[in-house]
């Protein structure tokens, strides 16, 4: 049941600007929008439509899943789901249209069964691991993996459309991987060269590397939660990004208590003196870390203030001082307001990535289908 106090309110005109100006740092390369967690928490499909119009022209998901439920929505331009544990629809992908990532040898059997299930050729995007020791293939893999996938091609089962890696330390600007990686990537592109493919796309550069590596655009780069506004790389200047989400919610009750009262589970906060306490109705059923008790920043009656004692599943309360006659009205109550783009002094996904030892990516993303997404921007 959604809360009826909170909304992440989503600005699709800021995702669309940031996609554009990811274009324009790509410098004719194209642009994958990576829309997969449900466009990063803010809502799989008013986020692809926001991507496509500031000028995306490839969409990235982990699952099959994910992209099939794009193509359900009308969405015909090149998806490629990069994850495929045993078991996936792989020829339900393949009859829609939708590009395979291959991270393992045995799938190019697998997507060639799958091919001639559905009387059509699977795209396939081959995935090198030049160093971040996930998911491709290894460096003794992918020989004799490209050069199945090109006997898979010549016999008309699959079209190899894209060979691939990924970065371990991009946002690390100067890291000695990032060279080394570089380096690995244009050897596993000489191997395919010879054994014939000619992909449409190569790509390697994520958020990071699009904002600064241009020599690792190749034709496409993958952006992710660049396009949804926050920085991969903390603190760097001149990104032109705008963060699009805003979690806010109306303050459910404002109470009076003593000083030295203790304040929620284990009473880990405790006051200083007569004060107002505010409850407010998000915990971490919500997707609010319970790591937040006495650290995540608000934004409440005209200040930042820090949450008050542990956060439970469905509150939180914050000691706003003498301060509750000033709160802005929202609602039915005061407002609050955990996270924005931070230009009213609300404190950022960034902000909470930082007093937690995160990354704004886990901020956004976790916020629950409980918070009910609100568009600025949609049709």
């Amino acid at each position: 049941m959604p809360s009826s106090f909170a909304e992440a309110r989503v600005d699709l005109g800021a995702i669309s600007e940031n996609v554009a100006a990811l274009a324009r740092r790509a410098r004719g390369a194209a642009v994958m929008g990576v829309v997969k967690a449900d466009g990063y928490g803010h809502g799989m499909l008013p986020a692809t439509r926001a991507m496509l119009a500031g000028g995306a022209t490839w969409l990235g998901t982990a699952f099959i899943e994910e992209a099939l439920e794009l193509r359900g929505a009308g969405i015909t331009c090149p998806v490629v789901a990069w994850i495929l544990p045993p078991h996936a629809p792989l020829a339900a992908a393949v009859a829609a249209d939708i590009d395979l990532g291959v991270s393992a040898p045995p799938l190019i059997d697998d997507i060639a069964a799958a091919a001639r299930e559905t009387g059509r050729p699977a795209r396939v995007h081959l995935k090198a691991d030049t160093g971040l020791n996930r998911g491709g293939l290894t460096t003794e893999q992918w020989p004799e993996t490209v050069a199945a996938a090109a006997r898979a091609e010549a016999e008309g089962l699959i079209r190899v459309t894209g060979l691939f890696s990924h970065f371990a330390c991009a946002d690390e600007p100067g890291h000695p991987s990032i060279a080394a990686q570089t380096s690995a990537f244009h050897e596993a592109l000489e191997i395919a060269a010879k054994a014939g493919l000619a992909p449409e796309v190569r790509h390697l550069a994520n958020s990071a590397a699009t904002l600064t590596l241009p020599e690792s655009h190749f034709d496409l780069v993958r952006p992710g939660i660049a396009s949804y506004g926050l920085s991969p790389i903390p603190g760097l200047a001149g990104t032109g990004l705008r963060p699009a989400m805003t979690l806010r919610t109306s303050v459910a009750l404002v109470k009076r208590v003593p000083g030295g009262s203790g304040v929620s589970y284990g009473h880990r906060y405790t006051t200083d003196a007569p004060t107002n306490l505010a409850l407010i109705p998000l915990g971490y059923g919500d997707g609010i870390p319970r790591a937040a008790t006495n650290t995540g920043p608000v934004f409440v009656a005209g200040k930042r203030r820090t949450v008050s004692g542990t956060v439970c599943m469905d509150q939180f309360m914050v000691d706003i001082g003498d301060d509750a006659s000033t709160a802005k009205a929202a609602g039915d109550g005061p407002e609050a307001v955990l996270f924005g783009p931070g230009d009213y002094g609300e404190p950022t996904a960034q902000d909470w990535a930082d007093v937690l030892g995160t990354i704004p990516y886990e901020i956004v993303t976790r916020i629950s289908a409980r918070v009910p997404r609100v568009y600025d921007g949609a049709d």
